[in-house]
């Protein structure tokens, strides 16, 4: 049932994506820093997303490679915590009065 809805669901999205690049065939000019390029509006449109969306990830997954480092160094903090504790419990600290 739900592989039904996720054909449905895409079937609605490509169509409204190929809506939209029919009504927006025109092209357009597009100047970057070494030339310029002639490009359909909808294709210029649908790059730029891409690319930010790649972006995006990149940025993504550099945050999750640095967050996983340090929940690994905490992980290992915590061992030694409970590993000390355990020692401490099994040879308590004796005190002298």
């Amino acid at each position: 049932m739900a592989r039904i809805f996720y054909v449905i669901i895409f079937f609605i999205l490509f169509m409204m994506g190929l809506v939209f690049a029919i009504l927006n065939s025109q092209t357009v000019q597009l100047n970057y820093y070494f030339g310029s390029k002639e490009l359909h509006f909808s294709l210029a449109l649908i790059v730029a997303m891409l690319v930010g969306a790649l972006l995006g990830v990149a940025v993504s997954l550099f945050m999750l490679l640095r967050l996983r480092r340090e929940a690994a160094r905490l992980r290992k903090a915590v061992e030694m915590a409970e590993k000390e504790m355990a020692n401490l419990r099994i040879n308590p600290i004796k005190t002298l009065y």
